[in-house]
């Protein structure tokens, strides 16, 4: 019967021209690989909507160049104004109404843990979640790989930079009380620890808090040089603004969510000067070809009032590493095959630091956290970027 079943459809492909590398995969035809991305373009986190806006423009810059492997890259994007509520129905109806490949990057620590069950129970490959938190990778998924770097490796680098290098004693923290800012939080305790230091104060900041003077009295309280900010833009600007008002001036030191100098500077109103922050990829004005290659794809595809910044071109760099496993894939592309390539990338090097990959190992959170390196950059008058070391990789 199986056999009669399979000479009927073979018969039926050669008469209707049917391909069958086609129709082997969900979201992939003979001239598309339809894609999922999620993104607060309103809400909270509307600053980090470019990230998505980014991912639109580098998909058209390829397609343009002839797409992968003679398939148009096809993005589904959508809105869900940083709620995981909202975050969970827009995927549920994109992969069950129209059928995605693959889901690349997605904003948001919270936003992620609403889906990242529902895709890995259906074995859906998503790579470069827009978040550095170890969920990703604590437990590893066979589906999921992180291409962010960790927050946690970046607050241990922020804690050891302000200790050995600029003398500081008293550190402090603001969180967003989640997963993104406890991120923050365990790795600037551990640091300091080893370094014989605590902290001096922590205060957690809920996504839905506007006045910010009972936070920044704990912090002035505690006479900290340092605070660590691991929140939204729009709490940190909040945060330097109070603070300023209150005549507290600490060194201030942020998590690469509040990298972009020119956006944050311009918001704060200059008090983003003299921050210290933690970038996973090059900057604005870097002379790296393909940094050049992509602000002209920022020139060509993005609308007029889009910025060329850190934020955006994330887009591009977070999803380099599964664009490189598409091509690698040839025209046979399945999910299988997909996961295979991703897990193949050594040394590969696109606007972040070198991502490497091995074959899943339930028990090695490294098979699945592609890279963390980072470096430290501080922000001048002119919303510049003055470069403090080079790239630091963590295992």
């Amino acid at each position: 019967m199986k056999k009669k079943l399979l000479s009927i459809l073979l018969t039926a492909a050669m008469v209707f021209g049917i391909s069958f590398y086609a129709v082997a995969e969900e979201g992939v035809t003979d001239t598309e690989i339809h894609i999922g991305q999620w993104g607060p373009q309103t809400g909270p986190a509307a600053a980090w909507g470019s990230v998505a806006r980014g991912t639109d423009a580098y998909f058209k810059m390829i397609n343009d160049e002839g797409g992968i492997n003679g398939r148009k890259l096809v993005l589904h994007m959508f809105d869900d104004g940083y709620n995981p509520a909202k975050t969970m129905a827009g995927v549920k109806e994109l992969q069950e109404g129209k059928g995605m490949f693959a889901w690349v990057s997605g904003v948001g620590t919270a936003t992620g843990l609403a889906v990242r069950d529902y895709l890995m129970e259906k074995k859906i490959p998503w790579v470069g979640p827009a978040s550095g938190s170890q969920v990703w990778i604590t437990p590893p998924s066979k589906y999921l790989f992180g291409v962010y770097p960790q927050y946690f490796i970046e607050a241990k680098l922020l804690c050891n930079y302000g200790a050995t290098k600029l003398g500081k004693k008293k550190f402090a923290i603001v969180y967003q009380n989640d997963d993104y800012g406890k991120n923050g939080l365990a790795g600037a305790q551990e640091e300091l620890g080893k370094l014989g230091l605590k902290l001096v104060e922590a205060v957690p900041v809920e996504v839905a808090d506007t006045d910010m003077k009972p936070h920044v009295m704990k912090l002035k309280q505690s006479e900290a040089d340092v605070v660590l900010l691991w929140v939204s833009p729009s709490h940190a600007v909040r945060i330097t603004g109070t603070s300023a008002a209150m005549q507290f001036a600490p060194q201030w030191m942020s998590t690469s969510t509040c990298s972009d100098f020119p956006f944050m500077n311009t918001i704060s109103k200059g008090l983003w000067t003299g921050v210290i922050a933690a970038s996973f990829g090059e900057v604005p004005d870097s002379p790296n070809p393909l940094m050049q290659k992509y602000k002209k794809a920022h020139e060509k595809y993005a609308a007029k009032e889009e910025r060329w910044g850190v934020f955006f071109y994330a887009g591009f760099g977070f999803v380099e590493p599964a664009v490189e496993a598409l091509k690698r894939c040839g025209k046979d592309l399945t999910r299988e095959r997909f996961v295979k390539e991703m897990e193949g990338l050594k040394n590969f090097k696109g606007i972040l630091g070198k991502v490497n990959f091995k074959p899943f190992n339930e028990k090695d959170p490294s098979s699945r956290q592609g890279t963390n390196e980072v470096f430290l950059a501080q922000c001048t008058e002119t919303s510049g970027y003055k470069q403090l070391t080079e790239w630091i990789k963590f295992e």
